[in-house]
C-alpha cells in the first residue's frame, strides 16, 4: 500500500524506519513539524522525524506550519496516499486531510483507548498505577482520539517504569502493531470497534509546573508521578535553607518508607540520605539534582550539604 507518514516525536522513529524498509508497502512521503528554536541559544532544531531522514531525505518531506492550510492539504494530496499513518504529530488533522487517503487514516496512540486520550497518555498510565498499557491503532476522525479502534497491542507496565522507559518500549512495539493493522486493511475486512465514551479518560498536555510535588498526597501517588514524569516534565520540590534562600530540587527517584505522623513536607535527615514526609508515609530521596548542579545520589548530596538538617520544604514564592 502507498503510505504517507505524519509525525514529529521520537516515539514514531521505529515506525518510520520500518516503513522505509518495508517490502510490502511504499512510503510515499513524510509530513512533520517545522524546525523550531531550541536550547539556551535558541538555535533552529529539526524534529526527530526529519533528523532521522538525514540532510538529503530519500523521499518527499513536508513541514507545513499549519497542516490545515490549503497548500499543505494539496501537497499531501499530490502524494496520492492510500493510507495516512499518524503518530505523535502535534497538530489536529482537519477533515480535508482525513479524507485524502483512499483507504484509511490511522493513528497510533500510546495508550489502550478509550483510556488516556490526549497528549500525555504514557505519563498518565504510570501515574494511575495501571498494570498494562499499549498502542492503539485507530481510525481517525475529527475528535481528539475518539475514532473507532482497529486493534490494541498490549505491554505490561513494570514496577520501576519511568515515562522515558515506557515511551521507548511503546515506540518499539508500534511497527508490529501497524504491520498487523495494514494487513487487516488489505483483507478488506478490518475490525472497526466504536470506543466506549463512558470509559474514556483524558491526559492533557503536561507543563513544567505539573512536576511540583504536593507532599499532602499519599506517598504511593507521589512515587508513581515521580517515575511517570521522568524525564518530562520532571518532578521537583523547593528547599529553603536556614537563610531563607529557596532553590529547586529535582527528584528522579523516591523510595516509600514507614508510616509517619509528621506533617507533610517535613524533612528527616539520615546519615546517607534524607526523607520527606507525605501525608501517610516517609519518602526517601534516592536520585536528585539541585538547580545549577549535577545529578547525584542523595547520599552524595547529604555529605555536601550539612545545612540540610535545618532546611525545609518551601511553597512557591
Amino acid at each position: 500500500m502507498r503510505v504517507v507518514f505524519i509525525g514529529s516525536g521520537a516515539i514514531g522513529l521505529p515506525t518510520l524506519r520500518w516503513l522505509l524498509q518495508s517490502k510490502e508497502h511504499h512510503l510515499a512521503g513524510v509530513v512533520t513539524q517545522p524546525d523550531k528554536p531550541a536550547g539556551r541559544r535558541q538555535e533552529m532544531e529539526a524534529p526527530p522525524i526529519k533528523a532521522a531522514l538525514g540532510p538529503e531525505p530519500p523521499l518527499p518531506l513536508l513541514q507545513p506550519a499549519r497542516i490545515k492550510h490549503p497548500d499543505a492539504v494539496e501537497a499531501i494530496r499530490q502524494l496520492r496516499p492510500e493510507v495516512l499513518v499518524v503518530m505523535a504529530y502535534g497538530q489536529i488533522l482537519p477533515r480535508a486531510v482525513l479524507e485524502l487517503p483512499s483507504l484509511a487514516c490511522l493513528n497510533l496512540h500510546a495508550s489502550l483507548l478509550p483510556r488516556h486520550r490526549g497528549a500525555a497518555p504514557i505519563q498518565a498510565a504510570i501515574a494511575a498505577g495501571e498494570s498494562e498499557t499499549g498502542i492503539t491503532v485507530m481510525y481517525m476522525d475529527e475528535g481528539l482520539d475518539t475514532g473507532d479502534i482497529l486493534l490494541h497491542s498490549r505491554v505490561p507496565i513494570a514496577r520501576t517504569e519511568t515515562g522515558g522507559s515506557l515511551h521507548d518500549r511503546l515506540g518499539e512495539i508500534a511497527p508490529a502493531a501497524l504491520h498487523a493493522a495494514l494487513r487487516e486493511l488489505q483483507t478488506g475486512n478490518a475490525p472497526r470497534v466504536a470506543q466506549d465514551a463512558a470509559a474514556a479518560t483524558y491526559a492533557p498536555k503536561l507543563e513544567r509546573a505539573h512536576g511540583k510535588i504536593d507532599w499532602n498526597q499519599p506517598a504511593e501517588v507521589i512515587e508513581r508521578k515521580t517515575r511517570a514524569f521522568d524525564p518530562w516534565p520532571g518532578s521537583y520540590t523547593l528547599l529553603a535553607d536556614p537563610s531563607g534562600r529557596v532553590q529547586k530540587l529535582k527528584i528522579f527517584r523516591l523510595l516509600i518508607e514507614e508510616r509517619t505522623t509528621s506533617p507533610p513536607g517535613e524533612i528527616r535527615l539520615h546519615q546517607e540520605s534524607f526523607s520527606v514526609s507525605a501525608c501517610d508515609r516517609w519518602l526517601r530521596l534516592d536520585d536528585i539534582q539541585l538547580e545549577g548542579r549535577k545529578r547525584m545520589p542523595a547520599a552524595e548530596f547529604v555529605r555536601g550539604h550539612p545545612q540540610l538538617a535545618q532546611a525545609r520544604v518551601a511553597s512557591l514564592p
